[in-house]
């Protein structure tokens, strides 16, 4: 197989982040080029400004190009937003020969989608999740099988056509090609989540800037896709609010956060710098019947407030609006006849998976056990890409080589314009 080289474009609230990477033979793929730019004409995940969004992206991609010392042109590009949503829908079939074929599947496939949907919604993913020979079912692959009737239980991820029209047109009018639009979550799943993990049944929360994605799954397909409009820009919001503190002040709270309740930042000081101030401070602390120990110093980070701010209130505003989107989550989720409290547990990924003591307060919400979701199977530059922020993105590397296995016998190019002509792709992740 010759070096074939695969590009992501994970365009986020808060940044905008492009992987290239090559693949040879029956190798890991290896990270070429990467670079991540701050987001901009995004909110919530969502494409506010054409302009903005395609400078920005056109940032990210170049600096990605010039570090892999190639030129791109097909694009593989997430897509999130809370109007983001699934169904699951079955199609059925008449087997056309004494086998069922291929053909077989796509007409099965075709049946499933034609569902009744607003005019302004498009079905971006449509996920073959087991096939049934004459009522017989848990079939993955059921080419080659004899039978009469085939039918096929299907999984249905839909977004607002303005969502990726117009994200499409921020990608292409940097002259390129975009290959496929991937839902967030389910990137993010194909990146984290194990087999064992999807077959016991896991749910998989994408915790971004702006919005917080949502995959299910069971006996090991998606079951729910789903996306709400709250993220970590709220969390830094409600510092700010709270600690009486801008923005930008609140930001670098948040990501100090771990240092902050450790109290590792201010050990770290009083060994540097031992001058008679700072041993007055800590004699005074000493003496006081107040229990410092509780308060949080920010001048340690470089943040002045005038407000007094222990551990106590400072985790109450983190689990304050950790527990909103939990429940806005699990709501979302009840609504659509699942459970989110999954045998399995809970999946975190994304940037606020980093929160300090997320997974035990995960776990406290839900009753079911919570894991930080590290994406995993890329090789070469992947220090800038391997914390959970950067999941998406490396599922995104993943779902392509999914793209990569040709089914066609005929060896026909898939028209990528169309929705139909992406059943191959979908059909491709069922293969051996």
């Amino acid at each position: 197989m010759a070096r074939k080289i695969i590009t992501a474009i994970d365009v986020g609230t808060s940044k905008i982040t492009t992987v290239i990477s090559a693949v040879e033979d029956d190798h890991k793929p290896t990270v070429i080029g990467v670079c991540s730019y701050p987001s901009k004409g995004i909110k919530k995940g969502v494409v506010i400004n054409i302009d903005e969004a395609t400078n920005a992206i056109s940032e990210s991609v170049n600096a990605a190009e010039r570090m892999a010392g190639v030129t791109v042109s097909d694009v593989y590009v997430s897509i999130n937003g809370d109007l983001v949503t699934s169904l699951n829908n079955k199609g059925v079939v008449a087997v056309s020969g004494s086998e069922i074929t291929i053909d077989d599947t796509y007409r099965a496939i075709e049946n499933a989608r034609t569902l009744s949907l607003p005019e302004n919604l498009n079905p971006i993913h449509i996920i073959p999740r087991e096939f049934m020979v004459d009522n017989q079912g848990g079939i993955k692959y059921p080419i080659g099988m004899s039978g009469g009737r085939l039918e096929v239980e299907t999984h249905i991820i839909t977004a607002p056509n303005s969502y990726w029209q117009n994200l499409k047109k921020c990608v292409e009018q940097l002259g390129l090609n975009v290959f496929d639009v991937v839902f967030t979550g389910w990137a993010s799943a194909a990146a984290v989540l194990t087999d064992t993990e999807k077959e016991l049944g896991v749910t998989l929360l994408d915790i971004g800037a702006g919005t917080s994605s949502i995959a299910i799954f069971q006996e090991g397909a998606i079951i729910y896709s789903g996306s709400i409009p709250l993220g970590g820009v709220n969390i830094t919001s409600d510092i700010a609010i709270g600690l009486q503190v801008s923005l930008e002040d609140a930001e670098k709270i948040k990501i100090n956060m771990d240092d902050l309740l450790s109290d590792k930042s201010k050990r770290k000081s009083s060994k540097l710098d031992k001058t008679p101030a700072l041993l007055r401070k800590i004699d005074e602390e000493k003496k006081s019947d107040k229990p410092k120990g509780d308060e949080l110093d920010l001048s340690l980070i470089g943040v002045k407030t005038e407000k007094t701010v222990t551990k106590e209130m400072f985790k109450d505003i983190i689990e304050a609006r950790c527990e909103e989107i939990f429940d806005m989550a699990k709501e979302d989720v009840e609504k659509a006849g699942y459970d989110i409290a999954m045998p399995a547990g809970i999946v975190l990924t994304g940037g606020t998976s980093l929160l300090n003591g997320i997974t035990k307060f995960t776990q406290g919400v839900f009753g079911v056990p919570a894991r930080i979701g590290y994406a995993s199977g890329l090789t070469g530059m992947t220090e800038e890409i391997s914390d959970p922020s950067y999941s998406c993105v490396q599922g995104l590397i993943k779902h392509a080589l999914d793209d990569e296995v040709e089914i066609n016998p005929e060896n026909k190019k898939v028209d990528m314009s169309g929705v139909f002509g992406k059943i191959t792709n979908w059909f491709k992740s069922l293969l051996p």
